[in-house]
């Protein structure tokens, strides 16, 4: 799509690419000279922006439609990864969240949460390091969430595989010291992207607990991000606000935790405890 010479070319994969922090990932990344795989399941949406991209900052820019619930898909993008030679940088984006109590949703959502939350990245980052390791230089970003650092009840599985990848990608920045790759596990709170208007949510619904001021946009997330890895840092919580909520809950006694937990949360779960299912 380009003929402007640039050596060496870097490419940069993007799961969940369409919209919000994974769309903010890749015009970042273009603009800053690499060369993309976007994925995402919205193919006109996701080649559309694609075009884009391309067309705005002359990058070369390839699509790969993956449904990342699917392990043969997962697989599959495994191997572009493999097979990717110019591949410096990875970003684990894709993901989605619930409304539900647990008992309430259907086991099928928790398997495809573990398996695109967690499973997806697994293989992808296990697919990449070799080569990386090889030329002792390459990045990789599993986005998170600040839910990995309490118990979210009405989500469970999300807070739980977000904890889950948050504390892979920390073992994996220990595992990898000397080796010239870096890991993080980049963990936003609130942010203005579509994911609550999939869960079926206003704007009023979602910034409710945590307020629109405190939101930060997929850009700055993203810069944050990318200022983080330059420092090696493992885990980046991006804005001030998140940074000193998750501080404050690191530190406290669980116990305390899941009293503030139940008290921001027990109304919204009392329907359960008396029986009665919750309806969306």
């Amino acid at each position: 799509m380009t003929d402007r010479p640039r050596e060496p070319r870097r490419t940069a994969l993007i799961t969940g690419a369409t919209s919000g922090i994974g769309a903010a990932f890749a015009r970042r990344l273009a603009a800053d000279g690499y060369d993309l795989i976007v994925t995402g399941r919205r193919e006109a949406k996701l080649r559309a922006e694609a075009e884009r991209i391309a067309e705005q900052h002359a990058v070369d820019v390839r699509v790969v439609i993956a449904e990342l619930g699917d392990p043969a898909d997962q697989d599959a993008l495994a191997d572009v990864v493999r097979d990717t030679e110019t591949l410096e940088l990875l970003v684990n984006n894709a993901g989605f969240g619930a409304r539900n109590p647990y008992s309430a949703e259907p086991f099928a959502t928790h398997e495809r949460m573990l398996n695109v939350h967690v499973l997806a990245p697994m293989k992808l980052i296990h697919a990449a390091l070799p080569r990386m390791i090889d030329r002792g230089r390459g990045a990789i970003v599993n986005v998170s969430s600040t839910a990995a650092f309490i118990p979210y009840p009405g989500n469970a599985m999300y807070s739980a595989t977000k904890a889950m990848l948050t504390n892979l990608s920390e073992t994996l920045h220990l595992e990898l010291r000397g080796t010239g790759v870096r890991v993080q596990a980049l963990c936003p709170g609130v942010t203005r992207t579509d994911f609550h208007e999939k869960l079926g949510m206003t704007p009023d619904e979602a910034y409710a607990s945590s307020g629109i001021r405190r939101s930060l946009t997929a850009e700055q997330v993203v810069d944050a991000s990318l200022a983080a890895l330059a420092r090696d840092r493992p885990v980046c919580v991006p804005g001030g606000y998140n940074f000193f909520r998750v501080m404050v809950v690191r530190k406290l006694p669980r116990a305390w935790v899941h009293r503030i937990v139940l008290a921001l949360f027990g109304r919204e779960l009392a329907p359960q405890r008396s029986g009665t299912p919750r309806t969306n």
